[in-house]
């Protein structure tokens, strides 16, 4: 029955008359304050549909939103009260996973885009304006590279690329106009750990924030915000959906960094559009929202309330309530799913390193020098993402990825399915030969995702489609 009064209302139902009666306090089912990660992917940002009672988080499913009156309306315009406008710029369903979002990588905010691209640029606008610049490692996903060294230039936005190793370089790259420096926290293709707290310390100590790319990772197994990090992009069609049925892209803002510097004018100088607002003077940790929130001195919400108020609204690259939805539940598994698939990948990773047809096995959770790095930033897991390279080479990888029976050959990764691919001629393949082997992805790499299989199935393809590429000399 659906009750218009929050405490009660007569049905007349015919002969019998119903009395609907609702408590006049919230549903239980809260997410408790003190929640662990597990609980946090169930219950954090949603609770009890305040009408109905409905468990599971509902979608809505308007593209605009009823003002009581003229006096609200004209409030939410001018960033005085929040509450939903558009949703271009936020629906209830989309805030509810962005909340999520926000507590399992504990930042103050997010926001939500279209996908990981989306976020990136969303991201960077936030910062940048023509003739300024950034650093970035050099071990990244390919469309990365490409939406750098292509679509950013159009932009006229700077990018120097350095060697996820290389600190001295990294420092000496940053720039006067140098507004952030970038990384990959679990790199993809090659599954390759930054420091994440060695390049944080480079960028504060020359006033610009580190942004990290998590997707891979997911927080789950690393937490970049831990390290240093101020703020982080996701992709959440890979691990956090889990199940390659939805885009989205998330960015995360921990609240605490100082935008105030005069570095960062789109954020602490007078914006136009909303009548000379500062944005970092009214909603950074030492503005009145962070003090009517208790966060006063703390944590702020300056980047991510400009990121909506400015970038989602003028490119509109939104999240559709859809797709929030579909990513909220495959969220509610994440700890579960991306365990499994870092014990599965653990299983497959050492099954090819000690196959004769494999060349090298490129793994953090194997031994080696990034296995240190597994340890410090991600204790539970090296994740499901790696590489590896057979002894025939480039023609014996591509006979591979065309013998393999149920793994799939598709460009993505974090399904909950096992996915392969040939970095070099998919994802990467608009690099030089050169750009392609400093990201890890040279000719006979092999990328393998690895899924939520029993892990004796993945391995017994893998064997299959192995034995069947063997030269026939050594049959």
């Amino acid at each position: 029955f659906g009750c218009s009064h929050p405490k009660a209302r007569q049905v007349d139902a015919g002969p019998l008359s119903v009395r609907a009666v609702m408590a006049d306090r919230d549903f239980r089912g809260q997410c408790p304050a003190t929640a662990c990660f597990a609980t946090k992917c169930l219950h954090a940002g949603q609770q009890p549909d305040p009408s109905t009672g409905a468990r599971s988080p509902t979608m809505t499913m308007s593209t605009a939103f009823v003002f009581k009156d003229s006096d609200q309306a004209a409030a939410r315009f001018a960033l005085q009260e929040f509450g939903p406008i558009y949703s271009r710029i936020t629906n209830p369903t989309v805030d509810d996973v962005e909340k999520k979002m926000a507590a399992l990588e504990g930042g103050s905010a997010a926001v939500a885009t279209s996908c990981g691209h989306a976020a990136q640029l969303l991201a960077f606008s936030n910062l940048l304006q023509p003739g300024d610049h950034i650093v970035t490692t050099d071990k990244l996903y390919g469309g990365t590279f490409t939406q750098f060294n292509r679509q950013f230039k159009q932009f006229a936005w700077q990018v120097s690329f350095c060697s996820h190793e290389d600190f001295a370089g990294i420092a000496a790259a940053i720039t006067p106009k140098t507004k952030a420096v970038y990384c990959e926290s679990i790199a993809n293709p090659g599954g390759i750990i930054c420091d994440i707290a060695k390049i944080a310390d480079i960028a504060h100590q020359r006033g610009v924030p580190l942004i990290v790319d998590n997707t891979t990772a997911t927080p789950y197994l690393v937490r970049p915000f831990e390290h240093g990090a101020d703020i982080i992009v996701h992709s959440a069609t890979k691990g956090l959906g889990g199940h390659g049925n939805a885009m989205g892209g998330f960015v995360v803002e921990k609240g605490d960094f100082d935008w105030g510097s005069g570095k960062f004018p789109i954020l602490s100088e007078p914006c136009e559009s909303y009548h000379g607002l500062k944005f970092y003077e009214v909603f950074g940790k030492n503005g009145p929202v962070a003090e009517s929130l208790g966060t006063k001195g703390k944590a702020g919400m300056a980047f991510a309330v400009a990121a909506r108020t400015l970038g989602l609204r003028d490119m509109g690259v939104c999240l559709s309530p859809f797709n929030a939805w579909v990513i909220s539940m495959g969220m509610e598994t994440l700890s579960l799913r991306i365990q499994k698939q870092s014990d599965n990948a653990l299983a497959v990773a050492k099954f090819l390193e000690k196959h004769d047809q494999v060349k090298w096995v490129l793994y953090a959770g194997l031994s080696g020098s990034n296995f240190e790095l597994r340890q410090k930033y991600c204790p539970m897991g090296a994740g499901s993402l790696f590489t590896f390279g057979l002894t025939g080479g480039f023609e014996a990888g591509k006979k591979l990825v065309d013998t393999v029976k149920m793994i799939s050959l598709v460009a993505n990764l974090g399904d909950s399915r096992t996915l392969i691919a040939h970095p070099s001629s998919m994802m990467h393949s608009q690099l030089t030969d050169e750009q392609k082997q400093a990201a890890g992805a040279g000719m006979e790499a092999i990328r393998l995702s690895v899924g939520l299989e029993d892990e004796k199935d993945i391995i017994a393809d893998l064997r299959q489609a192995l034995d069947g590429i063997r030269p026939a000399s050594a049959l």
